[in-house]
């Protein structure tokens, strides 16, 4: 399909609550959109990075900037027969997968038209329905955050996940499964810990947690394999995660028996489904972590979820615990903890025009 057409906006969105991590809090967000135009089909995609270099060195303006004075003119014009061909074309840009991956999913949404086909199916996806579970992040208090557990609870989420940092661990989750001995639990560090912090893990393992995920350094798998190995809990890598080479890697040296897949840290569809695939080789469950994505993001991972190897409740929890206001007409809602992929071929979503034209900040259109 060659690529005729590439507009890009940035829109400045707000989170209905703040929402804290250890590496900071976020509520007002500036988030990429793009869309990809060919044979009078359009494609969409979202860019998942964020306004600061906390979780990622890849920001809004990087990705920007990226893809305006590289991803852009290497593709715009070309003809490209499969996802994977237009990978090839950008081999020379190193790392920046996020950026990457905005392009390359708009991409993926487009073949998926074009072949009348849902996108779920084209990846070689199984099921319609997967079970996802929610992330809390870190509240002022135990019993606030107890009193957040309870709320989704009643909602009927699989799963409950809880952001900690030094200080908020051990005596916050002893409290939690306490109160919910029976729920399925984990805790997300986003690598605030040190190996020298073991014994905070040793408390965390006694609490029987499905898996702890991404403790020590961002970059890090051989300190992981240390911490792994004196816990029975799992741990789960996130942020170490970059490429399916990096989850045989890290499996393989059981620096972590669970992986969490976010697309876009690893450059895309194509690149997040052989992830999928190394990992499911070794036995390793894996789930579909969240990144604030709007209703594009959200709906391009519930189409991730679809593989056989997403044994775990993912973070793609309903849209309105985050927005006032999507910019999809679908209503892509969890009922009873259980998310459904978007009926339709392609994503199966529909863009709220109206609201996109108002929350856009910046617009750059390209063509061949």
């Amino acid at each position: 399909m060659k690529i005729e057409r590439i507009e890009v906006r940035e829109l400045l969105t707000k989170l209905k609550f703040k929402f804290q991590t250890s590496f900071g809090t976020e509520q007002e967000l500036r988030k990429i959109i793009l869309t990809v135009y060919s044979e009078g089909l359009e494609g969409y995609g979202e860019s998942t990075a964020h306004n600061f270099p906390g979780y990622s060195y890849e920001t809004v303006d990087t990705n920007w900037d990226i893809l305006r004075n590289d991803i852009i003119p290497l593709t715009i014009g070309k003809d490209f027969k499969t996802p994977a061909q237009l990978l090839t074309s950008l081999k020379g840009i190193r790392g920046h997968n996020m950026a990457v991956a905005t392009l390359e999913t708009a991409f993926w949404d487009l073949q998926a038209k074009a072949a009348n086909l849902p996108l779920w199916v084209l990846i070689g996806g199984e099921r319609t329905q997967h079970p996802v579970g929610i992330s809390i992040g870190i509240q002022k208090s135990i019993e606030a955050t107890i009193a957040q557990a309870e709320k989704y609870i009643d909602e009927g989420y699989k799963r409950l996940k809880f952001k900690i940092k030094p200080g908020w661990d051990v005596k916050l989750m002893r409290a939690i499964r306490k109160e919910f001995p029976d729920m399925p639990l984990t805790v997300d560090a986003n690598s605030a810990y040190k190996l020298t912090d073991a014994r905070v893990f040793e408390g965390l393992d006694e609490l029987g947690l499905d898996y702890i995920e991404q403790p020590l350094a961002y970059d890090d798998l051989i300190d992981h394999r240390k911490l792994q190995a004196i816990l029975k809990t799992p741990i789960c890598l996130d942020e170490s995660i970059h490429s399916a080479e990096d989850a045989r890697k890290g499996l393989e040296m059981d620096s972590g028996r669970v992986i969490n897949i976010k697309l876009a840290r690893v450059r895309g569809l194509l690149m997040a489904r052989r992830t999928h695939d190394v990992a499911y080789s070794f036995g390793a469950p894996v789930w579909c972590g969240g990144m604030l994505e709007l209703g594009i993001g959200r709906a391009t991972n519930l189409h991730l979820s679809s593989l056989k190897g997403f044994s775990l409740p993912g973070d793609t929890s309903s849209a309105s615990r985050y927005w006032h206001e999507d910019i999809v007409t679908n209503k892509l809602e969890a009922i009873n903890g259980i998310q459904s992929i978007p009926e339709g071929i392609g994503l199966g979503i529909e863009l709220r025009h109206d609201l996109i034209e108002s929350l856009t900040v910046r617009k750059e259109v390209f063509t061949a």
